[in-house]
């Protein structure tokens, strides 16, 4: 019986590799990669001269049969993507599920994760989360994402493009309110790393006046639940929070340090503590 590794990359800083990956890819018979020309240099970094062989979404079908016939005949092989642990957002889950059928083991080696890696710095996290990938670009899969990140009971990652991530930011703020938590990372164990927590109103604002560049991962804060929101705010706790609100501001209270004094003074969820802030501090145009 053969083996299929499925080992994690680095993300971005080649240090992040584990000695354990580092061997598993300098044994291989074969590597399976995603882009070859991006794995030779991770491949050279470690001393790997292992052949290459592309593997991704538009021939994993075809090649899935190829890899099982190598490993009847004995083969070793691993599987990677252009960065992280594959068949998260990646190829490779056909893959998998052909060679665990055809009788082969699969190893999984574990390393860096653009998943994990944004959750635990974007202060959001918690023992459950969601991971939804990358948002469907139009129709009704991209509406139904958006409203189940809307009612999620726990953070929800999400992977975006840079060139897309204002639009998502815009959507997201619609449907879950722009005072909605978020933690937007950018360019994870890269150089010019960043993180931007805040509300989906204030990354929206930093993101337009400046555009993102590298891989983008989202961690949008669960819907709060068991206290008031801020539709359901009425009357004198409502005037007592837009005052509070008002002069929190007036003040030079930065919205988001303003929403937690709301918290901590009034029975508000901080979702609706949010959200009131933010329609002090602009007021939402008219609707047609």
């Amino acid at each position: 019986m053969s083996t299929l590794y499925v080992v994690a990359t680095p993300i971005g800083n080649l240090g992040d590799l584990s000695p354990r990956a580092a061997e598993t890819l300098k044994s291989a018979d074969r590597i399976l990669a995603e882009d070859t020309r991006r794995t030779r240099v991770l491949a050279e970094h470690v001393g790997a001269r292992s052949p290459m062989v592309s593997l991704h979404a538009h021939n994993e079908r075809e090649r899935a049969r190829r890899v099982v016939e190598w490993l009847d005949a004995g083969e070793t092989l691993v599987l990677v993507s252009d960065a992280g642990t594959p068949l998260v957002s990646d190829p490779g889950g056909r893959l998998v599920h052909v060679v665990v059928e055809a009788g082969h083991d699969v190893v999984p080696i574990p390393g860096p994760s653009a998943v994990l890696a944004a959750l635990v710095g974007s202060g959001l996290s918690g023992d459950r989360f969601v991971f939804l990938g990358f948002p469907e670009r139009k129709g009704r899969g991209r509406a139904e994402l958006l409203e189940r990140v809307a009612r999620a009971d726990e953070p929800v990652v999400l992977f975006e493009s840079p060139q897309r991530l204002v639009r998502l930011l815009e959507e997201l703020a619609e449907v879950c309110g722009a005072g909605r938590g978020v933690s937007v990372a950018r360019e994870l164990t890269k150089l010019h790393e960043e993180f931007v927590r805040g509300t989906l109103a204030e990354a929206l604002a930093h993101y337009r006046e400046h555009p993102p560049r590298g891989e983008v991962s989202l961690v949008v804060a669960p819907a709060e639940t068991g206290s008031a929101e801020a539709g359901s705010v009425e009357g004198s706790e409502l005037e007592e929070a837009v005052s509070l609100a008002r002069e929190l501001l007036a003040q030079g209270t930065k919205p988001s340090e303003a929403a937690r004094e709301l918290t901590r003074r009034l029975p508000l969820s901080r979702n609706a503590a949010y959200r009131i802030v933010h329609d002090v501090a602009e007021p939402r145009k008219q609707r047609p």
